[in-house]
């Protein structure tokens, strides 16, 4: 029998109350013990808003090819920008993706001593012409600031749940590794490469991922037998799901699960990905309550920076 997402109400929890924030945090361990995808109704980021990121996302994949590129990826680094179609290979063994995608990640100016040092991953943002699209910027970072604090919500739960201190991931979340990513993809083409979808089968790299879609569908979740589920679209929810750091975090307690897109038939898709990826300097490494003499840590430490940097080189065919 194929498991069904499961959906969780935030607003029956009062996440300022500890009691309340414990039951939450267990709500979400049995969704990240098990299948690794959850679906998340009554949060707090407004309805208005997502309307916006998405009119401005449509806008902007909607400009001409030149005026994309001089945003191109490859050309800001630091994971900003924009990624033209097939220039991404989600599933290192199939070809390129078929979507277009626009990086933004935290929020720093050109002076910032970790911009000007070049720390990795931390350039300034590109924007789009502001005469073109003036609304933009100032709409994509009030969405990237409420699903900040919607994420670190979430893991003060997890937390409890997890048996440390319910701040424990605050300073290690408190300026992110954090990309907002807008997703295009075209209606499936007549004759697609073999293999070729979307977004191949992959893992997300961080903590947790929050995503929001429109009602083209397409996102599938490789259950624990190998089966893939389509995620139904429910209006104005958030689709939630674990991501790799959190799994080596937790000694593979919660599980990344395996995803894809497949492009619908005669329309296009469009989806706005939040990943929440630690801090540059975090040490992720195996919490405590996670290991024992029967289950020793699987993992070893590494840092939020080192750890994305191998999983994007990977992705872009970076050679070792």
């Amino acid at each position: 029998m194929t498991p069904d997402i499961p959906t969780i109400d935030i607003s029956q929890f009062d996440v300022r109350d500890s009691a309340s924030l414990a039951k939450l945090g267990q709500a979400l361990g049995d969704c990240a013990r098990g299948l690794g995808f959850f679906v998340l109704t009554n949060h707090a980021v407004p309805a208005a808003l997502r309307e916006r990121v998405f009119a401005q996302s449509a806008q902007l994949f909607a400009t001409d090819a030149t005026a994309k590129a001089k945003l191109s990826i490859q050309r800001a680094g630091n994971n900003r920008g924009y990624v033209a179609l097939g220039e991404e290979r989600l599933n290192s063994a199939m070809p390129g993706d078929v979507k277009e995608a626009f990086n933004i990640g935290w929020d720093l100016p050109a002076d910032h001593p970790d911009v000007v040092a070049r720390k990795p991953f931390r350039g300034a943002n590109v924007w789009p012409d502001a005469q073109a699209l003036p609304q933009f910027r100032a709409t994509m970072l009030e969405y990237f600031n409420a699903c900040h604090q919607l994420g670190l919500q979430l893991h003060r739960a997890l937390a409890q749940e997890l048996g440390v201190a319910e701040n424990f991931f605050d300073d290690k979340l408190d300026q992110p590794l954090a990309t907002l990513r807008l997703l295009h993809y075209p209606p499936r083409p007549e004759r697609f490469e073999e293999g070729q979808i979307g977004a191949g089968e992959h893992t997300d790299y961080g903590n947790l991922t929050l995503l929001v879609t429109d009602d083209a569908g397409g996102l599938e979740v490789r259950t624990r037998a190998g089966e893939w589920l389509a995620v139904p679209n429910i209006p104005g929810a958030i689709i939630c799901n674990i991501g790799d750091c959190l799994m080596r975090w937790t000694n593979d307690v919660f599980i990344s699960t395996p995803h894809r897109v497949v492009n619908p038939i005669g329309r296009e898709r469009f989806s706005v990905a939040f990943f929440l990826d630690p801090n540059p300097d975090a040490v992720v490494a195996c919490l405590p309550t996670c290991a024992s003499a029967e289950r020793p840590a699987k993992y070893a430490p590494t840092t939020g920076a080192a750890y994305l940097k191998e999983r994007l080189d990977a992705t872009y065919g970076v050679p070792k």
